[in-house]
Order: C-alpha cells, then structure tokens, then sequence
C-alpha cells in the first residue's frame, strides 16, 4: 500500500475538476432526458459518479508498482472478459459490448480493459533500459495489444478498439522510437488500408461516407450529424437555457445523454457554457502532465500519460463528432456522458494518477 502522509496529499485539484464536469455532465443528462423514459438517467450518473470517487480513492491508496506487477493477472482476466463478451454479451443496437450483471446493471468490459492497457504499455516500456525502443520490444508491446483490441473490434465497437492504439502510441513515442520505425510503421498502415477498409461494417462504412457528405442521406446515417450541427449552432453565445433546447426537448437529436451529449450541452449552454467546459477539460489534462513531470520513475510518467491520451483522444473525437469535424463514433465525452462502465474506468485512471503522485510522499 502507499503509506502517504495522509489525504491532503491526493491531488485535489484534479479530483474538483472532474467532479466539476461531473456535474456539468449530471446537469445535461437531466436536461436531455426531462419527461422521456430516461429521465432516471441522472440520478444513477450521480450513484455511478459516488461509487468512481470511492474506485479513485481504492485505486491511489495502492501503489502503482503493486499493479504493474499484476499486470500479467489482468491481461489474462480482460482477455477472458472480453472472450465472454462476444460468447453471452448482451446485444444492444447491433453490438455485443456488455455483460449482464445483477439488478439489470450490465457492464461493458472494455472501458476497464482501457486501464489494464495503460498498465500492460507502462510496464512494457519500464523494462526497456536503453533511451530507444528497440524493434524487438516495439513488436512484442504490438501483439499484446493487439489481441484484446481484435476482440473488442468484434464486438464491433471501433471507437474503443482505437483508445488502445492510442495508448500504445503515446507510451511508444514517450520511450523514444527511432524514425525509421514510425516511417515503417506509416507504410504498413497505407498498405493495410483497404484491408481495414473491408473489415468494417456496412454500418461503419456509412458513418464514414456521412462524414465525408452528410447531406447524402440526411434521414438515415447523416440524421445524427445533421442534427447535432443545428443543436450546436443555435445555442449561439449563451445558449437557450436548461431544459429549453428546441432540438434536444422537442428529440430531434438522437441519444443527447450519451454519445451527443455535447451537442444538448452546446445548444443549452451556448459558445459561453463550452468554453467553460473545455477550459476545465484544458485544466484537468494539464494537471495530469503536471503529474507526470513529478512522477518519481519512467513508469510513472508512462502511467499518467497514457491517462492523459486516452482522455484527450476521446475529448477531440466526441467533440469533433458532435460539429461534424470526425467520423461518428461510440466514444463517450469522458466524465460527463452518461454510463457507468466509462464513468467508473476514468475515475480509475485518475486513481492510478493519484497513485503516481502519492509515491512523491512514501515514508
């Protein structure tokens, strides 16, 4: 365990402001769901939101070192998490991404999968005693990717599937990775286009044709997109007032406690009320840097800032998505979109943040 002085030594200032977007998050869900059959949907962010602080405060309590050791127990158990997923998971709108648990909770097992990667490059990359990532561990740290994001992408769910990338390549640009490799590693991706490209669902494929041209089926796959632009728009500078959102109240923007909750937030809260948003975001992302920077070994800054990547990445594809600036995707907006399994995996990395910072204070 981390035997720090005492709780003054957590990071309070990350853990405000995300209690703050947490709030701001509890806030819309309410709007967007007032008088429709979601509108329980607050509350239970609220019970979600209570049980991550106690998972942040679990998790910093412990030492990230502990973990890392761990590491090849919880690779083992996401893979068989995951294997489980596609054998009974629960379908929900085409994909099978959760596992019913009691009291008709269910959790999707690829949100925490995101904290086991964190750990999984962290400690990959801890080893490498060299100041270059050599060839050899770069393919090994590849394949063990690889394989639980090949599961997830067969849920399908390709907007998780990517946060592992992500986290890969941050760790792997952090460790130091010749030029030659990332060249290579560009040629392989364009040579594995049209594989990819055939891989994906019709329904994958559609979203990024709508990118490209909304207009070319405003009713079917460009609907969301088409409406979150007008959402976003007519929020003008202050925005139209909570719960008074012509789009997101009259349910001309689909899912708006969800995936598209910055659309509702946008049109309710106006250019003034997401400014304030993505300052606090702006704010928390700097703090985990800030962490890094301090973070007593290489471990530790690999920890931190896979956090900070997997969180900025979901941030600019949420919100590039909600103004029509990316492909539409799965990903929620961390922290402030409704859902319990992505509620509780971020307050989980802010702990693993935490963790890093509290071992500053070890006796």
């Amino acid at each position: 365990m981390a035997h720090y002085r005492s709780l003054r030594d957590l990071d309070w200032g990350l853990i405000a402001l995300a209690l703050l977007l947490c709030a701001l998050g509890v806030l819309q869900i309410y709007s967007a769901t007032h008088g429709t059959e979601f509108r329980d949907a607050w509350w239970k962010q609220v019970i979600w939101v209570g049980v991550g602080i106690g998972i942040l405060l679990l998790v910093a309590g412990v030492d990230y070192h502990h973990l890392l050791d761990k590491v090849p127990w919880f690779y083992g158990l996401s893979l068989v998490t995951l294997v489980a997923v596609l054998l009974v998971g629960e379908r929900i709108f085409g994909s099978k991404r959760w596992i019913p648990l009691f009291g008709g909770f269910r959790i999707q097992v690829s949100e925490p999968v995101k904290v086991m990667i964190i750990l999984l490059v962290a400690q990959q990359l801890a080893r490498v005693k060299s100041d270059r990532l050599g060839l050899s561990n770069f393919l090994k740290l590849c394949g063990l990717v690889a394989v639980p994001t090949l599961l997830v992408m067969r849920q399908p769910d390709l907007g998780t599937s990517l946060t592992y990338g992500v986290i890969l390549l941050a760790g792997v640009f952090l460790a130091g990775l010749p030029a030659r490799h990332w060249l290579a590693i560009a040629l392989v991706a364009t040579v594995l286009l049209p594989v990819g490209w055939s891989l994906l669902k019709d329904y994958q494929k559609a979203r990024i044709y709508t990118f490209v041209n909304p207009n070319r089926d405003p009713l079917g796959a460009g609907y969301q997109v088409i409406q979150s632009k007008i959402a976003v728009g007519s929020g003008g500078l202050w925005g139209k007032g909570v719960t008074q959102g012509s789009q997101t109240q009259l349910r001309f923007l689909p899912v708006p406690h969800t995936d598209f909750l910055f659309a509702a937030f946008g049109e309710e809260h106006g250019f003034a009320g997401v400014v304030f948003a993505l300052g606090l975001y702006f704010l928390l992302l700097m703090q985990i840097v800030q962490n890094a920077q301090w973070a007593p070994d290489r471990a530790g800054v690999y920890v931190c800032m896979g956090v900070a990547a997997v969180l900025l990445f979901q941030l600019l594809v949420n919100v590039g998505m909600v103004i029509g600036r990316m492909p539409t995707t799965g990903l929620p907006l961390p922290l402030m979109s409704y859902g319990g399994s992505s509620t509780l995996a971020v307050f989980a990395m802010l702990g693993l943040v935490n963790s890093v910072r509290l071992q500053r204070f070890v006796n």
